[in-house]
């Protein structure tokens, strides 16, 4: 009996090392994400860059790549986002040099490449701004799990009008899948934005997972 029981009691404390180890050795998780452990595939899509150069999912392999909604007339989270992005950039770059961020427009008509191209390079040089036909954007925003909508009601009779959309940014990793999603700081009467701070500190937790 005594033999059976030293048994039991070793299984167990082999049993209770090990998730211990893996729990260790996996690293602590993310804190403010919304993180993927099964990575999110992303469906084949083909867009256009700035430079008027094809983008595919091609480009988005080998990079840890920031990707979110906006558009050039956008009188607030755009700009505010894209400034966050910027300040925080070269953090990013020193977790994992191979970082991109990218711009998706959700407003085809009025987003031409030379208008893109001016705005993005406005905010860092290196950052990416992409364009399509909603054909294209409709089923690749339901991939990533955000939304747009372009409100035609608000039409004036100088033709402006806006476009609503998601705030999060979606974090895809080298695998060109989807890794985690950052979802906005909401407060009550003011803008919707994702903390620059915390996006450094979740991405180099997400990238020592990735690596192990």
């Amino acid at each position: 009996m005594n033999k059976i029981i030293y048994v039991v009691v070793a299984v167990a404390a082999l049993i209770t090392g090990v998730l211990m180890f893996s729990q260790f050795s996996q690293g602590p998780k993310p804190e403010y994400a919304l993180y993927y452990e099964t990575e999110r595939v992303i469906k084949p899509f083909k867009m256009t860059d700035h430079n008027g150069t094809s983008f595919t999912n091609e480009q988005l392999k080998g990079q840890w790549s920031w990707v979110f909604f906006g558009y050039t007339s956008c009188p607030d989270v755009c700009p505010t986002t894209l400034q966050e992005l910027n300040f925080v950039y070269d953090d990013m770059k020193a977790i994992a040099s191979n970082t991109q961020v990218i711009l998706v427009s959700v407003d085809p008509k009025r987003d031409t490449t030379e208008r893109l191209a001016g705005y993005i390079k406005y905010f860092n040089s290196e950052f990416i701004a992409l364009n399509s036909g909603h054909e294209v954007l409709f089923p690749f925003a339901r991939n990533l799990g955000l939304m747009y909508a372009i409100n035609d009601g608000e039409r004036s009779e100088d033709g402006m009008y806006t476009v609503d959309h998601s705030a999060s940014i979606v974090l895809i990793n080298p695998n060109g899948n989807i890794s985690a999603i950052f979802q906005p700081h909401q407060v009550l009467g003011k803008l919707p934005t994702v903390e620059g701070d915390k996006l450094v500190s979740d991405f180099s937790k997400i990238v020592a997972l990735n690596i192990k």
